[in-house]
């Protein structure tokens, strides 16, 4: 028995470990956002209530978690264990302007991974 009350133990100490960095991951999108907004309120001068901060940071932090879980499904489904670009892009698909954001981004890192593979073949 003593076997497995060690196991348990094990298993609340991974639990407490998960919750403890679920809240530092909460707690940095939150300051996050509070930075954005503090940008957006001294460029616009509007202000942001402490409860509108709480509440995107929420929000962010929950549309990311739903965005993770359909990353995973697009891989999945193209029979991959790991999310690349095309995955985000597949996801960013209903707002066009995100997704030229996005396919630009994706050309302009394969452009600079490309030149940094060039440079590293001729030093060679």
């Amino acid at each position: 028995r003593s076997g497995c009350r060690a196991a348990m133990a094990d298993d609340e100490d991974d639990q407490n470990d998960q919750a403890v960095e679920k809240q530092r991951l909460k707690a940095a999108v939150h300051y996050t956002v509070g930075k954005l907004l503090d940008e957006v309120a001294e460029s616009d001068g509007v202000t942001f209530s402490k409860q509108v901060t709480a509440a995107l940071a929420e929000l962010t932090f929950r549309q990311i978690g739903s965005a993770t879980l359909d990353l995973e499904a697009f891989a999945k489904h193209a029979k991959r264990t790991t999310v690349n670009a095309d995955d985000v892009l597949l996801l960013a698909r209903r707002k066009p302007e995100l997704t030229t954001e996005l396919t630009a981004l994706v050309a302009q890192t394969a452009e600079k991974k490309a030149k940094k593979s060039k440079t590293t073949t001729a030093a060679e």
